[in-house]
């Protein structure tokens, strides 16, 4: 006797969001990426369409990061000092799909790097690899509406994801986004109608629902990651339950946020039931982030390559398991 699985149908579906924009659409990639497109959960094929599989970034620091801890520097140690070299190596030898470029150096108590500086970096990045690129702030608001017009402004036409668009800091991100033909990140503090809220303001100042990435914010294993994976789920859920404005892919950093715990960090002298943390750290990190993968990140943006290593493995298995 044939058993009938039982399926769940859905009204609506993830838009799809591509990054980059190689030289027929008047950018300089070499490749662009696409996300979204979702029409059910996460690898159910068998439910719905899932036609992007989940993409990999690795971020890149535009000045030398001084709270990693050593297993973490290991594997750039070579091009900490070189955000370009960094960018290449991140690309050629690990296989980031796309490349994020965090202007730490524009932070008021580190460098405080100028507009100038910041755009020599990036177009730096832009010409050494071919990706898709990813751009974000210091997180100082009056220092990002400085810096990230010029950034984008240098990085017109290339479609870039920039962010971080917030609520009470949007405007300027949202306006350099339209004029120079960008994505962009909007992010809300695990708030389901914030990040509903801050998808309307966005699309109230003329800047399409397809051109906007949302994150609605995450944390680690073992530090909140319940509730946030709960949040991201009713983001996905309402989605596929037809609510445009939560309709948007999902882009989660889950090595900022995995390398934030003591369990992924601290060293093996300090805790020697832990297990050595060459191997502790990335797991943490690759735990982290396929946790947010079930609930329904498009975009994971990770920092250690043998994490990332783990990671796509995981994904193409559930790829070939599920029929994708």
């Amino acid at each position: 006797m044939a058993v009938e699985i039982l399926k769940e149908r859905w009204a609506g579906s993830v838009r799809e969001v591509t990054i980059g924009a190689t030289r027929e659409a008047g950018g300089t990639r070499t490749a662009t990426v696409a996300i979204g497109g979702e029409t059910g959960l996460p690898f159910l094929h068998f439910e719905g369409e899932m036609p992007n599989p989940p993409r990999l970034a690795l971020e890149v620091f535009d000045m030398v990061p001084e709270d990693w801890p050593s297993v973490l520097v290991e594997p750039y140690k070579d091009v900490l000092d070189s955000p370009a070299q960094w960018a290449r190596k991140c690309v050629e030898e690990y296989g980031a799909d796309l490349v994020m470029i965090r202007l730490i150096s524009a932070d008021p108590d580190l460098k405080n790097s100028g507009p100038d500086d910041v755009v020599k970096t990036v177009t730096a990045v832009r010409d050494a690899v071919g990706v898709p690129l990813i751009i974000i702030g210091c997180g100082d608001v009056d220092k990002d509406n400085q810096i990230m017009p010029a950034v984008g402004e240098a990085l017109a036409g290339e479609n870039c994801l920039l962010g971080i668009a917030k609520q009470e800091n949007y405007k300027s991100l949202v306006a350099t986004c339209m004029v120079n033909k960008h994505k962009i990140i909007a992010q809300s503090p695990l708030d389901i109608n914030i990040c509903k809220q801050l998808n309307i303001l966005i699309t109230e100042m003329g800047l399409p629902p397809e051109s906007i990435v949302i994150d609605p914010m995450s944390g680690a294993l073992g530090y909140g990651i319940e509730y946030c994976y709960s949040i991201m789920e009713r983001v996905r859920l309402g989605a596929l339950q037809g609510d445009k404005m939560l309709a948007m892919p999902v882009v989660v950093f889950a090595g900022q946020e995995a390398w934030r715990a003591k369990e992924a960090k601290e060293s093996q002298v300090a805790f020697p039931e832990w297990g050595p943390e060459d191997k502790r750290g990335p797991l943490w990190e690759m735990m982290t982030a396929s946790t947010l993968l079930q609930a329904g990140a498009d975009l994971i943006v990770m920092r250690h390559p043998l994490a990332l290593n783990h990671l796509r493995e995981h994904i193409n298995n559930l790829w070939k398991v599920n029929g994708g």
